[in-house]
């Protein structure tokens, strides 16, 4: 069932006579700003009940609406599915006619999970619509004290699974009907399900599945770093290996070229994307899974850890009419993540938004955004030079690689656009120098650039065994802190480990900045091709902090810790 015989939501809403005109219309405006679905932002905003939202969506999808808190459920149909399956998912099955099992979902345009249930149980599926709270309230009564492990799951694959010995590179098994069938167990899914769900409660970035000669590993990388979980059979890869690719709609039966996809889920209400990367190696494949889950990364300038002071500059500059605004850094640092958080800044009804990226990681509500196709020659240059067509307001381009597309940047911030994008430089300062390397004559860039953020990621201390604490001697000269200078009689808190944090003293990240604003004292350097160091010494005569003193203020704030500050920062005083 297609979205495009619904009728729209909002016109639904209106002929139902729940919203007026004004109201959907208001709506329609926050609903841009926040990125939520419309349906949440009327509730909201206070416009209407959920149950009208509810019973909306089931005249749109034609699904019944139930008062599932009214209902006792029998715990044959409650074992229909596992725990991981309804958690993921958020579903309850609340009942089964021998043929058919209707589920129970508050988000009714899921239809993907409902795809998925039909396939993994090989059963017909009816869907109804409960309340959300309802449905967090039968999963936690139902579910809580069936919730499965990696162990047992693996117990129950030994079983269950016939398992072909993975050969060398040269007997590879390619038959894809072994590999479809190797995939569709239904243990097989249940564990994928799991190491998902659990990577995804843990706030990991990334899943790494690493087949060796012996073992199969299975990692977590949490905020920067890589964590083992239980590792499965060795002979396992080749199934799980094979039912990632499944979902990711890659070939699985091309075990020798590297292949990239792209899994949307929805899990625990949340909207996930899943992006796959597989690698030929010796001994099978290594799969790397990306997640990239908007309710973990916070696309607002006042949650990426920005300073109160460079926030206020750094909006006012967002705000100018035209000009090219960079952010540099190295790869994974959360460029584009700030840059998002600046277009959600100004992501306003009256200007045409469009980014070009590589990949799109993030779908932003109202910002037209296209993703580079490098295979059909869909490069940054010439697509920036297409949108130029499209009468944007501002523009952002992924990352200026080459001198083509910052030519078409500079001529694009002449033409009255506001441009951002990304550079792979290790300080805001190396940014010039960069652009005057690639070719930029030095008056272009004084004439368009208006400033340049540069950041680095460093991990934040766990609220729950956060402790204040005297730094060894050692561990202030690696920060650049003499035993006597004032800064060194300053607070300093660090985390002692706990369960939330997994023993490691740090849970979640923020950014540390050095935001370099294009002044008058400045643009003379850039015009005599000055170097870096200069260029810096100019800056920071014009208030510049560097990357490493703004670390140092989350430091005394117990943000972070002096040693995460002094290890990405070691040269970037």
């Amino acid at each position: 069932m297609g979205r495009g015989k619904y009728r729209l939501l909002g016109q639904l809403l209106l002929d139902m006579g729940l919203v007026n005109e004004d109201q959907l219309k208001s709506a329609l405006e926050q609903q841009q700003q926040s990125g939520n679905l419309l349906g949440r932002t009327l509730v909201d905003m206070g416009f209407v009940k959920e149950d009208d939202i509810l019973k909306a969506l089931g005249a749109q999808t034609g699904m019944e609406f139930i008062e599932l808190d009214k209902m006792e459920l029998d715990d044959a149909v409650i074992d229909m599915l596992s725990a991981p399956l309804a958690k993921t998912y958020r579903i309850v099955p609340v009942k089964f006619d021998g043929e058919s099992i209707t589920i129970a979902m508050s988000d009714p345009m899921n239809i993907n999970a409902l795809d998925d249930l039909r396939f993994m149980l090989n059963k017909n599926i009816k869907a109804v619509i409960a309340r959300e709270k309802d449905i967090d309230s039968a999963l936690h009564k139902y579910y809580d004290s069936r919730d499965e492990s990696v162990e047992e799951l693996l117990g129950e694959i030994e079983k269950k699974v016939p398992l072909p010995r993975l050969l060398e590179t040269e007997g590879e098994i390619a038959d894809e009907s072994v590999l479809q069938e190797l995939a569709s167990h239904e243990p097989v899914v249940r564990l994928l399900n799991l190491i998902l769900l659990q990577g995804i409660r843990d706030r990991a970035s990334d899943i790494h599945f690493e087949p060796f000669e012996d073992e199969f590993k299975i990692r977590y990388r949490v905020d920067g770093i890589l964590y083992n979980i239980t590792s499965p059979p060795r002979d396992l890869s080749l199934a799980i290996t094979s039912r990632i690719k499944v979902m990711a709609s890659l070939d699985i039966a091309e075990r020798r070229l590297p292949q990239d996809g792209r899994i949307a889920l929805t899990i625990e209400g949340k909207g996930i994307d899943l992006r796959v990367s597989t690698l030929p190696t010796v001994f099978g494949e290594s799969v790397v899974v990306r997640i990239l889950d908007k309710s973990v990364v916070s696309l607002s300038l006042d949650q990426v850890g920005v300073a109160d002071d460079m926030k206020e500059s750094l909006k006012k500059i967002i705000t100018k009419p035209n000009g090219i605004i960079l952010s540099t850094g190295p790869t994974g640092c959360g460029k584009t993540t700030t840059l998002y958080s600046c277009l959600r800044e100004i992501n306003k009804i009256e200007y045409k938004i469009i980014t070009t990226e590589d990949p799109v990681e993030y779908d932003i509500a109202g910002i037209i955004q296209v993703p580079i196709r490098s295979k059909i020659n869909l490069n940054f240059a010439t697509c920036l030079r297409h949108i130029l067509r499209q009468d944007p307001d501002i523009i952002m381009v992924g990352e200026i690689r080459d001198a083509e597309t910052a030519q078409i940047a500079i001529q694009a911030s002449l033409t009255g656009h506001l441009v951002f994008s990304t550079l792979h430089t290790n300080d805001a300062p190396g940014a010039i120098t960069r652009l005057i390397n690639m070719g930029i004559e030095p008056y272009l860039i004084t004439s368009t650039l208006e400033a340049v953020l540069a950041q680095r990621l460093v991990r934040v201390i766990c609220n729950n065994c956060k402790e204040e604490y005297k730094p060894s001697t050692k561990e202030l000269k690696e920060a650049g802190i003499l035993p006597g200078d004032p800064e060194a009689k300053k607070p300093f808190f660090r985390g002692k480990g706990c369960v939330q944090c997994n023993k490691s003293g740090y849970k979640g990240r923020t950014g540390i900045y050095e935001f370099l604003i294009i002044t008058d004292k400045l643009r003379p350097f850039i015009v005599k091709r000055s170097q870096t160091a200069h260029i810096r010494e100019a800056a920071k005569d014009s208030g510049m902090r560097s990357l490493r003193e703004d670390g140092l203020l989350k430091v005394h704030q117990g943000i972070t810790t002096i040693s995460e500050v002094a290890r990405e920062t070691q040269q970037y005083v």
